[in-house]
């Protein structure tokens, strides 16, 4: 296998397209503290290699410690692992290099990232083992990736703002409302493996009324933004055509009907992700203006 291919592979392993949900906030969130103070390219460069390093080693982490399961799950089976096509042992090498890669780009920012690194990368692996504990698991996957916006802030600002916490809350539900609508295909194999997730412990139908509300606080607290942040009301324009494919999402997954899942899944959370970015650039260059 040459290196492209084995690069290929190992991006499919960690899905390396769906960095697309959570990047977009953490870039919202830099453009929210470039207000505060001054932004270089080499402290964007490094908080984009900090994103990428962290969710690699998180997926890549999550991938061995699912190995066993992906392979009874007639779902997941084709994944890289279980064919075989990445030994355990590769893929432990590629998260130990992830994790550095995340560690030095923290370090480059300050040292204060540098040390909030180690219990980040503990939080995102913890994920990967709390859905044979806790039907919470969905809301601790949004908590890690959550972290990401103020991340963002502490690298940029070196202080915790509450304000940037609400873009962050709004990472965490929109993370954790569509983890739980893409669970309900596992709905029959988390029963019969005893595994925890909210499907698997409340029904589809009731986990899918969950995920709605937590969609529902993700619009609360993108609101939210526009008067803790003073944009221009633009921003709100954004915020309706996001709350409006929200409701997309959950028109096209049903209870009786997952088909759509994927559509709902890729396309309609990837068009919120970028929108998140767009509303917040938009709102604060137009500040003033409209």
């Amino acid at each position: 296998m040459n290196l492209f291919t084995k690069a290929v592979v190992y991006s499919r392993m960690i899905k390396l397209a769906h960095t697309i949900f959570a990047l977009p906030f953490a870039l919202a969130a830099v453009v929210l503290a470039y207000r505060e103070t001054t932004i270089t390219p080499a402290m964007l460069f490094w908080i984009i290699v900090a994103m990428v390093g962290a969710r690699s080693a998180a997926m890549g982490f999550n991938r061995i410690a699912d190995a066993s399961l992906d392979a009874e799950n007639p779902r997941t089976v084709i994944r890289e692992i279980p064919r075989g096509v990445i030994s355990v042992r590769e893929a432990a090498l590629f998260v130990i290099i992830s994790s550095l890669v995340f560690i030095f780009a923290a370090a480059m920012l300050s040292r204060l990232c540098l040390l909030l690194s180690f219990p980040v990368l503990l939080v995102l692996f913890a994920y990967s083992y709390a859905k044979r504990f806790t039907w919470l698991a969905h809301m601790i996957l949004g908590f890690a990736i959550g972290l990401a916006p103020m991340g963002v802030w502490v690298a940029v600002t070196g202080t915790l703002a509450w304000k940037i916490g609400l873009l962050s809350l709004a990472l965490l539900t929109y993370i954790a409302g569509f983890d739980i609508l893409y669970a309900c295909q596992d709905f029959e194999f988390d029963k019969q493996a005893g595994l925890y997730s909210m499907p698997a412990r409340f029904g589809v139908k009731r986990a899918m009324r969950i995920s709605t509300l937590l969609h529902f606080t993700s619009v609360i607290c993108l609101a939210g933004l526009y008067l803790s942040f003073a944009l221009s009301p633009v921003y709100l324009v954004f915020v309706a055509v996001i709350a409006g494919l929200f409701v997309l999402e959950h028109a096209l997954v049903k209870p009786g009907d997952l088909t759509r899942i994927d559509m709902a899944f890729f396309h309609v959370n990837s068009m919120i992700a970028v929108l998140v970015f767009i509303a917040v650039l938009s709102g604060t260059l137009l500040r003033g203006i409209i």
